[in-house]
């Protein structure tokens, strides 16, 4: 068998190996003839030494327009086929309804008319382009979130507060900056960064006006009821106040005072909201969280930095040894040191390493306790976060691993083998190797049925074409069999079924070779591969059957088998409401028979089966006995339901009996009483 696979197998692997994942598709989609042709690296190839011949020029010409050619197709891909296939179950695309054309069905055809000449544009929120709009505006948010805060200057307040009467007459209005050369270096590359993140923070307020909602399940564009609903959330303040010409200061104060741009930071949410797209639509979240986490910290990290050097700066520098060292060192003046050093303080204090130089003065007191205490709230969220992270991508290897232990500790207490074992662990190992531990059904369990049909017929697309019964058969029923096919995999030598045995479900080949043997299972008849299916015939319990419900054939698996199976109760429910799609089973399952002389054509042209009938009286007596149960219980319920209300009754005869004249009278008394 290994013999068989390998001759058949090896030839074509290493042939398409070969060629180019453009020809493997030319291949599959138009056969070998388009195959045959030369490519465009074998024709440049065979001229690459013949440009200098006779006819070099039109030889030149024709390489630079088959490059040509090629650029282009790469640059505009032709647009991709419609599958039949998939068409036939997913249907027609639905066209864009809005609640504007569901309003625009209830007026008149001229103001239809009317309303589709004043079509505005609106960003709808569930869009590729509303997620590249937020890639945009997270540039001019991130870098106002970096950069305002290391060119800011501190102001005469917070110069105030922490300098002494002595120390504010050392200190000049020039000494109060935080990394100023870098300011006052590039004043004109900062003033083009400003106001070109100022026009996308413009931009991005008109967007968010024009970003359509759901209303009763469809997208909302009306322009007015869109700019409404932008006025009610709390980010149009916020956006507001991002907007506000505090650069207007300038005029007055200069342009190197970046610290009037500090409102620029209210659109920060529109940061939070790419990183939130990101992580549902990456490949990756497990990854981009952990780079998230380390990138908020990076940015603490930056902040305290700049606070450390500006509070430095307006102590003194080398005033005391806890601030930054005297800048008239030509080593400690440059502004990479500067920054470089800050940096590294700010990692050391929050990340409570410590090894800093003691604080001195009580404003250097008080902001180290702060930054230790942000630097314990960071170095829990990071164990926290990154311990969960790592346990999230771990969860599934986990799990794995603890299914095989069991399995192994079973088979040690039970003394199973060391060969069977083996193979027990090799099937693991190939699950695991080939990715197909994930439960298919525990994944999708919260989605409808329609989608998950969807998306089981585009995961195993090119194994259910191949499939006979799947490509003529209605969309309904493709959707239960797909909803029911359960995956299993078998390994090098094991039988899918023997001659004889009671056949219970039927198998659909995926992936892997099957091999029909003799009785001795070394002699093969036929192989079977992708696509295939078999196993109908013992379910379908077709009439005049000499075989009956039992398999006919011995199937062996060659290699590792990925296979689909249907059971008989799940094909028979699902193939009662459709009998077309039975009928052409049983046809070709009679025409196998047929062929093999296992049935009998007496009983197969004869009119109802017996069996049949005997069945459907089975059913039709179990269902009876079923109703008869149910009316039973409802009689007894009814039943007690009376034998209660008699008691009911005849307890409040008696209490009526045993009233006395005296008790009415002073009943009439007490309604007197009350009535005066």
């Amino acid at each position: 068998m290994a013999k068989i696979c390998s001759e058949n197998s090896l030839p074509a692997r290493s042939r398409l190996s070969t060629s180019t994942p453009d020809e493997e598709l030319a291949v599959i989609e138009n056969g070998d003839s388009r195959s045959r042709s030369p490519s465009l690296s074998e024709r440049t190839l065979s001229h690459r030494d013949s440009f200098t011949g006779p006819g070099a020029m039109a030889r030149l010409s024709y390489f630079f327009y088959m490059l040509w050619n090629w650029t282009n197709h790469r640059a505009n891909p032709e647009t991709q086929r419609h599958d039949s296939f998939l068409e036939r179950f997913r249907g027609p695309d639905l066209k864009d309804i809005t609640s504007r054309g569901s309003n625009a069905q209830s007026l008149g055809p001229n103001d239809t008319i009317h309303n589709r000449k004043k079509e505005i544009w609106i960003m709808d929120p569930a869009a590729d382009l509303y997620y590249r709009w937020l890639s945009i505006i997270a540039v001019p948010v991130f870098y106002n979130l970096m950069m305002i805060v290391t060119r800011y200057r501190l102001s005469f307040t917070i110069h105030l507060i922490i300098c002494t009467e002595y120390e504010k007459n050392m200190c000049s209005p020039s000494s109060r900056s935080c990394f100023n050369e870098l300011q006052d270096t590039y004043t004109k590359l900062w003033i083009v960064l400003d106001y070109s993140a100022d026009a996308i923070y413009y931009m991005d307020t008109f967007v968010r006006s024009r970003t359509g909602y759901l209303e009763q399940g469809l997208l909302v564009k009306d322009s007015k009821k869109l700019r409404d609903k932008y006025k009610t959330t709390s980010q149009f303040k916020y956006d507001m106040v991002s907007m506000i010409p505090t650069d207007l200061l300038f005029l007055k104060f200069g342009f190197n005072n970046p610290e009037f741009r500090f409102n620029r930071l209210c659109k920060i949410s529109r940061l939070f909201e790419f990183f939130e797209r990101t992580e549902t639509r990456t490949s990756f979240p497990n990854m981009f969280r952990i780079s998230n986490l380390v990138l908020y910290i990076l940015v603490i990290i930056h902040w305290n930095a700049c606070m450390f050097f500006a509070i430095s700066k307006t102590i003194g520098f080398g005033t005391d040894t806890w601030v930054y060292p005297n800048i008239s060192h030509p080593e400690h003046g440059r502004l990479a040191r500067k920054y470089i050093y800050s940096l590294y303080w700010s990692t050391l204090t929050l990340t409570t390493i410590g090894e800093t130089p003691p604080p001195v003065r009580d404003v250097e007191f008080l902001f180290v306790i702060s930054d230790f205490l942000t630097g314990v709230l960071i170095f829990a969220s990071i164990v926290g976060n990154v311990g969960a992270m790592i346990s999230n991508m771990n969860a599934s290897r986990a799990e794995f691993q603890a299914k095989i232990d069991s399995i192994k500790q079973y088979m040690q207490f039970r003394k199973v083998t060391k060969d069977l074992e083996a193979r027990v662990i090799k099937w693991f190992d190939y699950l695991w190797t080939e990715k197909k531990t994930c439960d298919e059904k525990e994944v999708l369990k919260n989605l409808p049925d329609k989608l998950k049909a969807e998306i089981a017929i585009n995961v195993h697309l090119d194994t259910l074409k191949k499939v006979r019964i799947f490509q003529d058969c209605e969309a309904g029923l493709l959707i239960e069999l797909v909803l029911k096919l359960q995956p299993q995999v078998f390994s090098p030598g094991d039988y899918i079924c023997k001659k004889g045995d009671i056949g219970r479900e039927m198998y659909i080949i995926k992936e892997g070779k099957l091999a029909v043997v003799a009785d001795d299972g070394v002699t093969q008849f036929v192989v079977l591969s992708d696509g295939a299916y078999f196993g109908e015939i013992s379910i379908l319990g077709i009439k005049g059957s000499k075989a009956g419900n039992r398999r006919t054939a011995n199937i062996r698996s060659v290699g590792y088998s990925d296979l689909f199976a249907l059971s008989k109760d799940d094909l028979m429910e699902s193939l009662t409401e459709y009998p077309d799609a039975k009928k052409a089973l049983e046809e070709k399952g009679k025409a196998i028979l047929m062929k093999d002389n296992l049935i009998d054509e007496a009983i197969a042209n004869a009119g109802a089966d017996p069996k049949d009938l005997e069945e459907k009286i089975v059913k039709l007596q179990t269902n009876l006995d079923v109703m008869q149960t149910k009316f039973a219980k409802l009689m007894a319920e009814v039943t007690s339901s009376q034998t209660r209300m008699k008691q009911r009754v005849t307890e409040m005869e008696n209490k009526v009996k045993s009233v006395t004249p005296e008790d009415l009278s002073e009943v009439v008394a007490d309604k007197d009483k009350k009535v005066q």
